[in-house]
This record gives C-alpha cells, sequence and structure tokens, in this order.
C-alpha cells in the first residue's frame, strides 16, 4: 500500500497561514491549516499533479487532531481494503483512500456492462465500505486518449455510473456516494505506451470522511 502523506503537502503552506494566526491557540491553527491547505490549495496542488483524487482528498482535510484521529481510522480501512481486494490498487492519501481499479478488472474492452468477476471484486469492496459506512464514496471514471474527446468523457460517466448503481443496488446507502466522468483529461500512466494507455482505463473510489466521523473525530480528540 502505498501511503501519500498529506501533511507533507500542508507543511508547504502552513508557513504562510500560521505567520498571520500569532494570537490562536494550538486547536485554532490546527483548523485554520486544515481549512486553507485543504480547500483552495488542495485543489492547486491536485491540478498541477495531474490528480483529481489528490486535490480532492487534500481539499477535504480537517487537519489538527482531529484529522489525526480520522487518519488512524483510513489507516485502518486501507489495511482491509488491501488484504479484501487483491486486484485492486490502495493509495493512502491525507485523510482520506484512493482505491483504483484498471477497467480490464471490471469491464470489457470498450464496454460499460460490469462483468462477473467485477461484480465479484466490487462484492469484496462493498463488504470493507460497509464496516466503516461513516465516509463518503467519490467514483471516477478514466480513459486512455485513444478515440475522440466526447466518445471517452462518454465512456468515463457510463463506467463510473455503472460502478456506483452497482454499490447502490448493494446498499451502500445513495447519499454516501457521487460520480464523476473524466474521459481522458487525467491520464496517471504514459498514454503514448500501450501499458500506459491499459492503465490510464481505470475507475478510481475516493473515500474521506462524512460529517458524522469528522464530528466523532473532533470529540475523540477532545477527551484526549
Amino acid at each position: 500500500m502505498k501511503r501519500v502523506n498529506g501533511l507533507a503537502i500542508i507543511a508547504l503552506c502552513a508557513s504562510l497561514i500560521l505567520s498571520g494566526c500569532a494570537s490562536m491557540n494550538k486547536t485554532t491553527k490546527g483548523a485554520a491549516v486544515g481549512t486553507a491547505a485543504g480547500g483552495a490549495m488542495g485543489a492547486i496542488i491536485g491540478k498541477a499533479a495531474g490528480n483529481p483524487a489528490l486535490g480532492a482528498i487534500i481539499g477535504a482535510t480537517v487537519g489538527g487532531a482531529t484529522g489525526a484521529v480520522i487518519g488512524h481510522q483510513m489507516d485502518k480501512q486501507a489495511k482491509e481494503i488491501e488484504e479484501t481486494v487483491p486486484d485492486a490498487k490502495v493509495e493512502r492519501v491525507g485523510e482520506g483512500i484512493v482505491v483504483e481499479f484498471s477497467s480490464a478488472v471490471l469491464f470489457g474492452f470498450d464496454q460499460s456492462d460490469l462483468s462477473a468477476d467485477a461484480k465479484s471484486n466490487l462484492d469484496k469492496l462493498v463488504k470493507v465500505l460497509d464496516t466503516y459506512p461513516e465516509t463518503n464514496i467519490e467514483v471516477q471514471g478514466h480513459t486512455d486518449s485513444k478515440g475522440s474527446e466526447a466518445y471517452n468523457q462518454g465512456l468515463s460517466e457510463k463506467r463510473a455510473g455503472a460502478v456506483s448503481t452497482y454499490l447502490r443496488a448493494k446498499e451502500i446507502t445513495p447519499a454516501r456516494i457521487t460520480t464523476r466522468g473524466f474521459g481522458e483529461t487525467v491520464p496517471k500512466y504514459d498514454n503514448e505506451t500501450e501499458e500506459g494507455r491499459a492503465q490510464n482505463r481505470r475507475v478510481e473510489f475516493l473515500i474521506t470522511a462524512n460529517e458524522k466521523m469528522i464530528a466523532e473525530a473532533e470529540a475523540e480528540a477532545t477527551r484526549k
């Protein structure tokens, strides 16, 4: 499991934020860093890195002691996903998790209907998602650069939609799920090679804390 520490990124802008926070206490400063670095800076960092998952998760950063509690819970969940769903790539990012499936695992070539193997893999993921109901899940569809932009955009939306529909059918609360298609616009791998194109054909799950988890984490942090 690859871990990307969002705190290292946030630290780059923390000094700028805290320079105007001399009168704040430790808790307030932590919240300020989490909000400012997580919001505007998160979007910028994510775009610069060519990774909307990174930007979105840093954008949801709470920071401070509350963020540390959330991060610990995400560590546990990420480990369970990695152990339960061996066909997925699991990455810890800041206070969230990115779960990546190659489209080859979920779909036939140029198709948006889930295969039997896909449903088996998603069933494994659902078991873990059910264990941690206090999270939000964004399902993202991505394609390679072959074909027209319009076609790839439509295909990515259909694939993300098919996955989201399946999760709902498995009784994952609909309010937890959002769906986005990016087409060919956000390659993580080299589109100049067949291997890279295959890797760019992917579906990603962004798992972040919902309001209830944040509130409970804040209460736990206060007790410490």
